[in-house]
């Protein structure tokens, strides 16, 4: 694709996701997932499952206290941060100290997810912005804090990029453009989703992931891989990836467990599979 790089898994990214026997699981982070509401948490606790598989020292869902009982009967390492209302969610931040959040994930729309991204947005750390926090984003009827940290990801598929810049999509149809434009915006990385995945910075050639040399790519084509792809990303994110490595990294490796696993593969089996992929 003209203006990229094509992105190469060289030794150097593979020695990179090693961890050594000297540390301890602190040293590789603590990534937080911040859920949608009750009922509504599937999205989170594969993200959850990403981030821990690629190798976060530390993985914690943080949710509602109503959403306790769906994430406690399916989470076991990965441990459960309640809060009880929207406007003290940045105490429970400070309780954790995070490395890395995830926010998006089905997060919904309404009044208190607006509330939530306002305050998670408000911690000025590493961030993997997905799903409906990119729409919130993109809602001009409403006020929301920039994105503070450069070395935080967004993670759009094309509706949601749309959405964010609709003036570019006016204007161009060129993918590379186009996450360019969206990397601008946002001050940050973008990971535009798509069969040629485009890693974009402000200050930064972009790179193409590509899955044209992968027969099971198309396997990612369902409910929640996205999910787990940002997982992947808020995993990197908080061992300490630059935020550009770590999402052409994770766009990478999501290929290869496609690629592992083959037909029938669900966003369930990603995590499952890349302990494969890394061995």
């Amino acid at each position: 694709m003209t203006g990229t790089t094509p992105f190469e898994m060289t030794d150097a990214r593979w020695n990179s996701l090693r961890k050594s026997g000297d540390a301890h699981k602190h040293c590789y982070g603590h990534a937080v997932i911040v859920s949608g509401p009750a009922g509504q948490g599937g999205a989170a606790r594969l993200a959850a499952r990403g981030a821990l598989r690629i190798g976060a020292g530390v993985v914690s869902v943080v949710c509602n206290k109503a959403a306790v009982p769906e994430h406690a009967a399916q989470l076991n390492a990965i441990m459960i941060k309640p809060y009880s209302t929207q406007n003290d969610i940045l105490a429970c931040f400070r309780a954790i100290r995070p490395q890395a959040v995830c926010i998006g994930p089905n997060l919904g729309l309404a009044l208190p997810s607006q509330v939530l991204l306002s305050q998670t947005l408000m911690l000025g750390i590493p961030m993997c912005i997905d799903a409906d926090a990119i729409t919130l984003l993109a809602d001009t009827s409403i006020t929301l804090p920039t994105i503070l940290h450069p070395q935080s990801v967004l993670t759009p598929h094309e509706g949601e990029l749309r959405r964010y810049i609709p003036q570019a999509f006016a204007t161009t149809s060129c993918r590379v453009s186009l996450a360019q434009s969206a990397a601008a915006k946002a001050g940050c990385v973008v990971l535009f989703k798509g069969s040629d995945t485009i890693i974009a910075a402000p200050d930064r050639a972009p790179l193409i992931v590509s899955s044209k040399h992968y027969k099971n790519a198309s396997a990612l084509a369902t409910a929640g891989s996205g999910d787990v792809l940002s997982g992947f990303v808020t995993g990197m994110l908080a061992r300490g990836f630059d935020a550009f490595e770590a999402a052409a990294l994770a766009a990478d490796l999501h290929l290869r467990c496609a690629e592992q696993f083959g037909p029938g593969l669900i966003a369930e089996d990603i995590p499952e599979i890349l302990p494969q992929i890394l061995r």
